[in-house]
């Protein structure tokens, strides 16, 4: 209970925290390049993966409601 006390009266420094290079105007000198590459594809291939990614899981999850829902307006016909 002790320690815990002194960890909780001990004051917070914010010298000690590495300050890190802004690097933001490079990001959009990058971005904002003229290279025929669309923004959602400029970063590389972790983007053109997650992009492809995440189209695949749209098409399958509207494919699949549609789907769900023909079958279901068709099953409640049967019953």
């Amino acid at each position: 209970f002790q320690a815990l006390r002194q960890i909780s009266q001990r004051t917070i420094s914010t010298a000690s925290r590495r300050q890190f290079e802004n690097r933001v105007p490079e990001k959009q000198k990058f971005f904002q390049e003229d290279n025929g590459l669309p923004v959602h594809l400029k970063g590389g291939l972790m983007d053109a993966l997650l992009y492809r990614v995440t189209m695949g899981l749209s098409v399958f999850g509207k494919a699949n409601s549609k789907i769900f829902m023909l079958w279901y307006s068709l099953q409640s016909d049967w019953c």
